[in-house]
């Protein structure tokens, strides 16, 4: 290193040099200086001035806008005769309106509860394992059946006594007897349980009879109505002149047979000896006696008209023979 670059000389003894002076580049014009009072304020201050002047500028508009009037609310415009009255012909129709479907609603369930009073109504009744369509029927007087005319239905049908008997619908039950059945719900097609004892083995004979008399009065009220049919026939001149007087005479023997048997019937009735207990049997009893007795005045009058017809024809033939 020495024979290339010959002998360096140490840090210590290097002869101090000027400023270094770059050469200038060709074509470029040598920078002339100008002095401090033609450059002006230095970069610092001027960026203080600016920063100043719009802080300045900025309270300026802050002010400005602080003068400005508040926004005030517009005043609203007062309606007019026409609106308000337009307004009022509204109310008043959505209230005839209102009024109007009350009045239909009411109208459709009164002509349900009309409806219900003349067919009756159509439920279902459950017992043990069997099912009863029962017709509930309300009584004379009352617009719709109550709990009282089911209670009695039911027990026509099965036997079981009305004190005895626990009638439950939707897990309520029918304890109210002068309640209508619309007002717990019940309409055509429901189902009622029936929870209840029957009446007992003894009772159920004694009711066995009653039912077969009261079977015995229907074929002689059947029997009634046709000797009833053929009497209107007569008197009202559907049989030859000549055959009159012999059919009134087999009338006449008829319905006196028929009134013969509606007495022996009431005979079997009044042997039969029912304990105070056996309040199914006692009612039935008295409702048969009842039937019995109307059918026996139906009878009185037939035989009466049959003797009217007889004595008519009587005298028209004696006139005739005159």
């Amino acid at each position: 290193m020495a024979e290339s670059g010959g002998a360096r000389r140490p840090r210590g003894d290097r002869e101090r040099l000027g400023p270094r002076r770059r050469a200038p580049r060709p074509g470029r014009e040598p920078r002339q200086s100008v002095p401090p009072a033609e450059r002006g304020s230095p970069p610092s201050e001027r960026s203080a001035v600016r920063s100043v002047t719009r802080g300045h500028a900025g309270s300026t508009r802050g002010a400005a806008a602080c003068s400005r009037r508040p926004r005030m609310k517009k005043k609203a415009r007062p309606r007019s005769a026409g609106s308000e009255e337009v307004t009022r012909n509204e109310e008043v129709s959505r209230s005839e309106e209102v009024v109007r479907s009350e009045e239909a609603a009411l109208s459709e369930e009164v002509a349900r509860s009309e409806e219900m009073a003349a067919a009756g109504l159509s439920v279902t009744v459950t017992h043990s394992n069997e099912k009863h369509d029962l017709q509930v029927i309300p009584q004379e007087g009352c617009s719709e059946p109550i709990v009282q005319d089911l209670a009695q239905v039911v027990e026509e049908a099965t036997g079981v006594p009305l004190p005895f008997q626990k009638l439950i619908f939707k897990g309520k039950s029918l304890k109210e007897m002068k309640t209508p059945l619309s007002a717990l719900g019940i309409q055509n097609g429901c189902r009622i349980m029936l929870i209840g004892k029957k009446n007992s083995s003894e009772e159920e004979v004694e009711l066995k009879k009653l039912k077969d008399l009261e079977r015995s009065v229907e074929k002689i009220a059947h029997q009634l109505e046709e000797l009833n049919k053929e009497l209107t026939g007569i008197q009202q001149g559907f049989l030859a002149k000549d055959l009159q007087a012999e059919a009134l005479c087999k009338l006449d023997r008829r319905i006196k047979a028929t009134i013969e048997q509606f007495m022996k019937i009431l005979e079997e009735i009044d042997t039969l000896i029912l304990p105070e207990n056996f309040k199914d049997s006692r009612m039935k009893r008295k409702g048969l006696v009842k039937r019995i007795q109307g059918f026996l005045a139906e009878c009185d009058t037939v035989e009466q008209n049959i003797c009217l017809e007889t004595e008519r024809l009587q005298s028209t033939n004696l006139a005739l023979a005159d």
